[in-house]
């Protein structure tokens, strides 16, 4: 998704709090500014001013106090939320305490076959190096060894028996299978069910133990931020769809976990080759413990599942669904009647949203609420948040946080993120991301700020911004920021590309990343406790 709000700026205040007519509330703090006779601080009294300045709460010289905005709980449906993240009530903490002893011979059961499979893995691939054909058939009945230990780690994590309707079609018949995914026990299962080539992200490959063990499925690697690598998945599929010697291809359409509440809408990937197609649904009914996951970290996830006497799971089957003959049907069309025939087999919503629609929508109606914002804006902090690789929990780590917004590793950028991770788990949902975005928007000094950050940046009056102009007015802020780091927040800033940073293009930066407001901080509070910046200082305290 790509949304660009070029020209827009979308008023956040009332007519009677923009600029110049803000009057501060009674009950926020003032600033009491002692004019001495030599106009200032000496040079030890500032730069210990500004070291205090760069570690205390970047956006506090807007009115933002320290954990001053709140992230509400969910008001509407949100697919992608666990329903028990938490462990509540008597009866699961008895059955925890009880549970605790299996448990231990459960993880130790995990290991052990965890190993074991990986060592046939090894053994299954060594020598191996015509991977782009079929795998011979001895290292595949090696294989089954790991086939067979995937099975006890299922019976290790609480699975054991599953309830099965319905049978796998003949691979002649459907090459491709498609299920909706709602956990990470959803591919062990397939693996030791059918042996599939599947299809993941790129980033899996380096997971310890099981980076090796999907090579061995003849994996189909997919960056879905990239263009060229979705097509060359899409050839893929369709060249191991069309070869009798290859397993059948496995694909999760939607992309993503969800809590098997709702069906989202499907990638295309399995639907272009317009090869016949098994859709197969799974689900997991519970009581006291989602096992979904969603916004739940893996290894809470995993201890719950140790500590439960049996986890419930159901696949299902469903008929075979071909491309229509009697007449030429688009790929989308294929798409939409495999998601209906497994949205009514689950009894679910089927939305026509993708994942990054869902996250919008289901945040949409609470940001206009809140803080007035228009939904191009909510688009923008969407596709942000998206461009910063949130992982299968939909969190993102402060490293890729700090490269979407071109930020080095410092104190300030650090504050920043802790400003916004709430939970201080080192990393922030996309609501997190969000509400704090539009919080700092929302404030009644921020476009106070941004107007007047320009105008000091732009010491020669020429109406632009230079990059060493630029490097010079963030210094204060980033002292050890070198040039290649300069240059990325100027390209940032340079909105049309013509190598220098206009008004609009400064404010349109700040508006669609508000948090780099932070970056002025030093500059605005050290001119306005200097006399000469004392008719600014009414303006912007």
């Amino acid at each position: 998704m790509a949304t660009t709000i070029d020209g827009v700026r979308a008023p956040l205040l009332e007519p009677s709090r923009i600029i110049g007519d803000a009057e501060a509330p009674s009950d926020e703090a003032e600033v009491i500014i002692d004019i001495e006779s030599n106009g200032g601080f000496d040079e030890e009294e500032e730069e210990r001013f500004l070291a205090e300045i760069r570690v205390s709460n970047p956006f506090g010289f807007l009115g933002a106090e320290d954990s001053s905005f709140s992230v509400p709980a969910h008001t509407t449906i949100d697919p992608f939320r666990n329903n028990t993240p938490d462990v509540d009530g008597i009866y699961e903490w008895l059955k925890i305490a009880i549970c605790l002893p299996i448990a231990i011979v459960r993880l130790v059961l995990f290991g052990l076959s965890l190993a074991v499979g990986y060592v046939a893995t090894k053994f299954a691939l060594a020598g191996w190096k015509d991977k782009g054909n079929p795998m011979p058939r001895w290292r595949r009945r090696v294989l089954w060894i790991t086939r067979f230990c995937s099975r006890a780690i299922l019976f290790s994590f609480g699975y054991h028996w599953i309830r099965r309707r319905g049978r796998p079609a003949a691979r002649e018949v459907a090459p491709i299978v498609v299920c909706n995914h709602v956990s990470y026990i959803d591919p062990i299962f397939f693996f030791y069910e059918m042996f599939p080539t599947i299809v993941a992200s790129e980033s899996h490959d380096s997971i310890p133990f099981v980076g090796t063990i999907i090579r061995a499925m003849q994996v189909i690697y997919v960056n879905r931020f990239s263009s060229t690598s979705r097509k060359h998945a899409v050839n893929e599929i369709k060249r191991k769809a069309a070869c009798d010697r290859f397993p059948r291809v496995l694909l999760f359409p939607e992309g993503t976990t969800t809590n098997g509440r709702v069906l989202i809408s499907f990638q295309l990937g399995a639907f272009i080759p317009g090869y016949p197609i098994q859709p197969v649904v799974v689900r997991y009914p519970h009581v006291h413990f989602d096992q979904s996951w969603g916004d739940i970290s893996l290894a809470k996830l995993m201890f719950r599942m140790f500590t439960q006497f049996h986890n419930f799971m159901e696949v299902e089957y469903l008929p075979v669904i071909s491309p229509l003959e009697n007449k030429k049907e688009n790929t989308v069309n294929f798409a939409q009647r495999t998601s209906y025939a497994m949205a009514n087999a689950l009894n679910v919503v089927q939305t026509s949203h993708s994942y990054g629609d869902v996250m919008l929508l289901t945040k949409a109606s609470e940001m206009k609420q809140l803080f007035n914002i228009t939904k191009l804006e909510a688009v923008e902090f969407l596709d942000r948040f998206l461009s910063m690789n949130p992982d299968p929990s939909g969190r993102v780590k402060i490293q890729e946080f700090l490269r979407v917004l071109k930020l080095p590793v410092c104190s300030l950028s650090e504050k920043i993120f802790e400003f916004i991770d709430l939970e201080k788990l080192r990393s922030i949902s996309f609501r997190q991301f969000i509400f704090a975005s539009a919080h700092i928007l929302k404030l009644p000094l921020f476009w106070q700020a941004c107007e007047l950050s320009f105008a000091d940046c732009d010491s020669s009056g020429s109406g632009y911004i230079l990059e060493h102009q630029l490097g010079e007015y963030i210094r204060p802020a980033i002292p050890e920021i070198c040039d290649a780091e300069i240059r990325g927040l100027f390209n940032l800033f340079d909105i049309d590309g013509d190598g220098m940073i206009s008004k609009d293009d400064f404010i349109l930066c700040l508006q669609r990343n508000p948090l780099l407001v932070a970056l002025f901080r030093p500059r605005l509070a050290n001119k306005d406790l200097h006399v000469s910046g004392y008719g600014m200082l009414q303006r912007v305290i």
